[in-house]
């Protein structure tokens, strides 16, 4: 058995080990009962609870999105944005725009369904205050985008490219496969099996593309909606103006 490390190694290493890393960083933060009553304690209950996971979402973005990214390129100087799939060039922008179009169209009606089930209503909006204000709107919005940047990142990304051009594409996408319905475990069959069929049909657009944004824009277009239209129908949260 060769257990030499060779620098072809660093390819795959890098993004399966420090990819996973990053994401327990978030994982444990965002499950850290501590942090939680800290925020609880400074801000109180309601608006403690919220800031939380507020926090933990923008923490998920930078991990999850630019410290892999970031150990990638500087382990593998010869490496670049493309070699991960962040780069949108010019010459894939009607792609990635006619295939963002499509998902939307597809997305938007599917959860917006979905979203006034008493089943959703139990977990979503995360943010379980009582009354919004624009601010609070705002920020979850914006905390969705950047979470959901860096899952993107980390997953279509950083967990994508760099192993197909090491394994090639089916063997890649089997393993981005069980590593992102892995991640959805926690929040049931639904969503973990959902995961699978969501999984491939999101690589092979963003191998197509060339980069991982259609990934982003299809998925922020699930949470931004769900977000939405389930404050919208939770009987017990309402909108205020000020």
């Amino acid at each position: 058995m060769d257990l030499s490390f060779k620098a072809e190694d660093l390819q795959v290493f890098i993004p399966v080990v420090i990819g996973l890393l990053s994401f327990l960083i978030f994982w444990f933060a965002q499950q850290s009962n501590g942090l939680r009553k800290r925020f609880i304690l400074k801000y109180g209950e309601e608006k403690g609870s919220a800031r939380f996971i507020l926090y933990t979402r923008y923490l998920g973005g930078i991990t999850m999105g630019l410290l892999p990214a970031a150990v990638y390129l500087i382990l593998l100087p010869s490496s670049n944005l493309e070699d991960l799939g962040l780069l949108l060039k010019s010459s894939a922008a009607v792609p990635v725009a006619v295939f963002a179009f499509g998902m939307i169209l597809i997305l938007f009606p599917l959860v917006y369904m979905n979203a006034k089930k008493p089943k959703n209503l139990l977990v979503y909006p995360q943010i379980r205050s009582s009354e919004w204000d624009r601010k609070l709107v705002g920020n979850n919005l914006l905390s969705w985008a950047v979470y959901l940047l860096g899952y993107e990142m980390l997953f279509r990304g950083v967990l994508l490219f760099p192993l197909v051009a090491a394994f090639g594409v089916w063997p890649a996408i089997a393993i981005n496969i069980g590593l992102y319905s892995a991640t959805h475990i926690p929040k049931g069959s639904t969503e973990t099996f959902g995961a699978f069929p969501f999984s491939v049909v999101l690589c092979l657009i963003c191998l197509y593309t060339g980069n991982f944004w259609v990934a982003f824009i299809a998925h922020l277009t699930m949470a931004w909606t769900n977000a939405w239209f389930s404050l919208k129908h939770n009987p017990q949260m309402k909108i205020i103006k000020t």
